[in-house]
C-alpha cells in the first residue's frame, strides 16, 4: 500500500486532485454536523442574497434557501449517485464481458452484438429515452446512467478476458477439475479487478456529470431536493442578474469531476506495473546525472568510458548496474562486451549517450569521454546532435526498433534529415545507396517495403543501415544478431566486419557468443556483476583465460568435432545487484574462491593489455 501511494503521489495532478476530493469528501461528511439551515427551508423575503451576506455564506437563490446548506446536501447526493452508478455499471458490465470473453464462440458473438447494439446509439440519448419511459426522478436517472456505461465495461473486460481465458494457467485450472463459476471466480477475476477498478477510476467522474445533466434538464432529482445538477437547472433564470446561483455548484461539479478524474489517471498509472520500477511513464530525455568524486581525466582514445557507474534507484533500493566499468576503443577497433544477462552490458553501452530512462536510472561516478570531451551532463541538444550522427547504435530487436507504420525509405531518410538538411529526393537516393552498402538485393523496390514486409535479417540490415546513414564514428552493436539463424548471423558479421575496415568504424559488440566475439572482435572484455573481470586481446583470453569465470563461461560453449567433451554449467546464478556480496561478486560460484577473495574490493591488475580481477588467476597475466 505505500509503494502505490508513493507511486501515485508521485504524479502531481493526480496528489491535487487526491487532495481536493478528500476535502470535499470530508466536507460532505461532516455535513450533518455542521450549524446549516434546513437546506428545503424557503424565506422569500431573503431571496437572491449575495455571497457574504450576514447568515448566508454563499447568499441564496431565487427562493431565499440557504446556497452553501443545499450545496453541501447536493454534494452528498450527486457523489453517492455517481458512485452506486459506477459500482452497478462495473459489477453488470464486467461480468458480461468476463463471460462473454471466457466462453468465447456463439456465447461471446450474441453478447457483444448486443452489446453493440447499444453502443450504436449516443449514449445521451439512451440514457433520456431510459428515463422518459422510467418517469423523471433521481432514482431512474441513476438507473438511466449506469445502464448506458455498462457496455463500456463490458467491451473493455472482455477484450482483457480473451488475452487470458487462453492462457496456461487457465487451462491447467481446467484440468484439475474446475468447474467455470470457480475458473472465473478464483483465476479470471483476480486479473481483471485492477483493470476494472481503473475504468471505475477514471469513469466515476463522467457519471456523476451526466447524472448532473439529467438533473439538470429536470429528469433527476425533483424540487425540493437537491442536486447539484438541479441548482443549476433553477439557477439558470437568474444567470445574468444572479450568477452566484449557478456560479456555485458549477464550481463545485468542476472541482469534482476534474479531481476525480485527476486521481483517476494516477491510479491507472500507479496499478501499471511497469511502473512499479519507479520508472515514469514520461522519462527525461537524458539520463539523470549525480556525479560524486574526481572526474577523470581525458585520454586520446576515440571513445573512453571512465570508471562508470550507473545506479536504478528504486524506493529505498539501490541497484548498481554498472558499477565502475572502463572501456576505450580507437578508430577502426571492434572491442567485444561479454557476460551473462544482467551483467551490464546493455546499461553500460546505454549509459554512453544518456539513454538509459530516468526514472529510475542514474549515473553516479565516472566519465564517458568522446573526443575527449565528457558525455557525461552535458546538455540535451550536445548529445542530441551527437546521438545517431558521432555515436550510433545497433539493437537487437529491429522489428521494434522500426517503427511499423512508416516505410524503411522514409525511417532511413528520416535518421539523415534529424541531424542534416536534406530534400526529398536526394533522401530517398541516400536511402537507396544505404540498402546497397548493408548488400539488400533490390534496393530500389525494398525501400517502400514496411518492416514487418520484410524477413529478420533483412531488418537487421536495415538497422545497420540506418546506424551508418550519418556516417558516425563509433557503432555500438548491442547483441544485433541473437535472433537470427546461423547463415544470417554469419552474413551480418561478415558485413560489420568489411564496414568497419572500409570506414575506420570503431565498433563496441556486446553479446553471449564467443564465436562472435573469435570472429569479429580485436579485444574482448568479460563484465561480471556490473564490472570487468577480465579483458584483453581476443586470441590471447580465448586462449588462456585467466578468471574462472571467463574459463568457465568458454567451458559452457559446445566444440564441432572436437571430440567428446563434457558441457560444463556454471552453478548457481549471478548475485542480484542490490545486495553485491564483499570482496569478488564470483567467489559464491567459484571452485577457486578462498576466504582473502571475500575480504575486501579486488582491483583490475595485469600488465597491459591483459587485465583481470581476480586474487588467484588461472595463469598468471
Amino acid at each position: 500500500m505505500t509503494a502505490f501511494l508513493k507511486l501515485l503521489f508521485r504524479n502531481r495532478l493526480a496528489a491535487m486532485g487526491a487532495v481536493v476530493l478528500t476535502a470535499i469528501l470530508i466536507l460532505v461528511l461532516i455535513t450533518p454536523l455542521l450549524p446549516l439551515q434546513n437546506p428545503d427551508a424557503t424565506a422569500t423575503a431573503d431571496r437572491f442574497k449575495r455571497p457574504f451576506t450576514e447568515g448566508y455564506l454563499l447568499g441564496t437563490d431565487h427562493l431565499g434557501r440557504d446556497l452553501a446548506s443545499r450545496l453541501l446536501h447536493g454534494t452528498r447526493l450527486s457523489l453517492a449517485v455517481g458512485v452506486v452508478a459506477a459500482l452497478i455499471a462495473a459489477t453488470i458490465g464486467s461480468a458480461i464481458g468476463i463471460v462473454a470473453g471466457y466462453f468465447g464462440g456463439r456465447t461471446d458473438n450474441i453478447i457483444m452484438r448486443g452489446v453493440d447494439m447499444l453502443m450504436a446509439f449516443p449514449y445521451i440519448l439512451l440514457a433520456l429515452a431510459i428515463v422518459a419511459a422510467l418517469g423523471p426522478g433521481l432514482m431512474n436517472a441513476l438507473i438511466a446512467v449506469a445502464a448506458v456505461n455498462v457496455p463500456f465495461f463490458a467491451r473493455n473486460i472482455r477484450g482483457i478476458t480473451v488475452g487470458l481465458a487462453g492462457r496456461e494457467f487457465i487451462d491447467a485450472a481446467r484440468l484439475a477439475g474446475m468447474g467455470h463459476t470457480r475458473i472465473i471466480l478464483t483465476e479470471l477475476l483476480p486479473n481483471v479487478l485492477p483493470v476494472i477498478i481503473i475504468a471505475m477510476s477514471t469513469t466515476v467522474g463522467w457519471m456523476i456529470l451526466e447524472t448532473a445533466g439529467l438533473s439538470f434538464l429536470g429528469l433527476g432529482s425533483q424540487p425540493p431536493q437537491a442536486d447539484l445538477g438541479s441548482m443549476l437547472g433553477e439557477a439558470r433564470s437568474a444567470l445574468i442578474s444572479h450568477p452566484h446561483t449557478s456560479i456555485v455548484p458549477g464550481i463545485m461539479i468542476f472541482l469534482i469531476v476534474m479531481s476525480i478524474n485527476l486521481l483517476g489517471d494516477g491510479v491507472r498509472d500507479a496499478l501499471d506495473p511497469r511502473l512499479r520500477s519507479g520508472a515514469l511513464s514520461r522519462p527525461r530525455a537524458t539520463t539523470l546525472v549525480e556525479r560524486a568524486g574526481d572526474i577523470p581525466a581525458a585520454t586520446d582514445d576515440l571513445l573512453a568510458i571512465q570508471n562508470l557507474e550507473t545506479q536504478f534507484h528504486v524506493g529505498k533500493r539501490i541497484y548498481r548496474a554498472v558499477g565502475g566499468v572502463s572501456l576505450a576503443v580507437k578508430p577502426g577497433e571492434c572491442l567485444g562486451v561479454i557476460g551473462e544477462s544482467g551483467s551490464g552490458k546493455s546499461v553500460t553501452a546505454l549509459s554512453v549517450m544518456g539513454l538509459v530512462a530516468s526514472p529510475p536510472g542514474v549515473i553516479t561516478g565516472g566519465a564517458v569521454r568522446f573526443q575527449g570531451e565528457d558525455l557525461i551532463g552535458a546538455p540535451y541538444e550536445s548529445l542530441r546532435r551527437k546521438r545517431g550522427d558521432r555515436v550510433a547504435y545497433i539493437f537487437q530487436d529491429p522489428l521494434s526498433t522500426l517503427h511499423p507504420l512508416y516505410r524503411v525509405g522514409e525511417q532511413l531518410a528520416e535518421a539523415i534529415r534529424s541531424h542534416h538538411k536534406l530534400g526529398k529526393a536526394e533522401g530517398r537516393a541516400r536511402a537507396v545507396q544505404l540498402l546497397k552498402d548493408v548488400r539488400i538485393p533490390n534496393a530500389e523496390s525494398r525501400i517502400d517495403d514496411y518492416p514487418h514486409e520484410m524477413s529478420g535479417g533483412m531488418r537487421q540490415r536495415v538497422g545497420i543501415a540506418m546506424a551508418l546513414a550519418n556516417e558516425p564514428d563509433v557503432i555500438i552493436a548491442d547483441e544485433p544478431t541473437t535472433a537470427l539463424d546461423v547463415t544470417v548471423q554469419a552474413q551480418i558479421l561478415s558485413l560489420l566486419d568489411d564496414l568497419r575496415r572500409e570506414r575506420g568504424l570503431a565498433i563496441i559488440f556486446i553479446t553471449h557468443d564467443f564465436g562472435v566475439v573469435a570472429q569479429l572482435c580485436d579485444r574482448v572484455a568479460v563484465m561480471y556483476a556490473g564490472r570487468i573481470v577480465e579483458e584483453g586481446p581476443t586470441r590471447a583470453v580465448l586462449d588462456a583465460p585467466a578468471h574462472p569465470y571467463t574459463r568457465r563461461l568458454i567451458a559452457c560453449v559446445p566444440e564441432l568435432g572436437g571430440g567428446r567433451r563434457a558441457l560444463a554449467a556454471i552453478p548457481g546464478l549471478p548475485p542480484a545487484v542490490d545486495d553485491l556480496p564483499s570482496g569478488c561478486a564470483f567467489a559464491p560460484r567459484c571452485d577457486k574462491a578462498r576466504e582473502s577473495c571475500r575480504a575486501g574490493d579486488i582491483p583490475l591488475a595485469g600488465t597491459h593489455p591483459r587485465a583481470v580481477r581476480c586474487l588467484y588467476p588461472e595463469e598468471a597475466v
